[in-house]
């Protein structure tokens, strides 16, 4: 505390904010009513400043955060992209090689709708094939 001036104001408040006031200034550990009415100032102001979202960030690490957000943005969707291009590839081969009728791909979309919510869409192209050959593989702990 030392030389630290403090400003004298004039406070006047409600008896029940009054008796709060004594109920709790002991119980928050502080050494007075007025050390606890500018803790409660202080919180109370915080809280407000919060609200406003340019003042928990400085502007300038904002606009570093929208930059690297930006890019990463753009890295996902070049990745994603390419990735789609090649599964039309691999979906037009297999849809030239192979002959497949409607209800056939009925009851496969069906399928692969189920396995995809099942496995939250992380079924590996190996265990697809160890589960046909083998019924009891999907027990393995190897597999991802």
């Amino acid at each position: 505390m030392g030389n630290e001036t403090k400003e004298r104001l004039p406070l006047r408040m409600k008896p029940e904010t009054s008796r709060r006031l004594e109920q709790w200034y002991a119980a928050d550990n502080c050494r007075s009513k007025n050390e606890f009415v500018e803790k409660a100032v202080n919180f109370y102001v915080d809280y407000l400043e919060t609200r406003d979202t340019q003042s928990l960030l400085p502007a300038a690490l904002l606009a570093v955060l929208d930059g690297r957000l930006g890019r990463l943005e753009d890295l996902i969707a070049r990745r994603e992209y390419t990735r789609e291009v090649e599964l039309d590839i691999v979906i037009g081969i297999i849809a030239d090689a192979m002959e497949i009728d409607r209800d056939d791909l009925k009851r496969r979309r069906a399928e692969s709708v189920r396995n995809v919510k099942a496995t939250n869409g992380l079924i590996s192209l190996e265990k697809r094939a160890r589960a046909a050959e083998e019924p009891n593989w999907d027990g393995d702990q190897w597999q991802d």
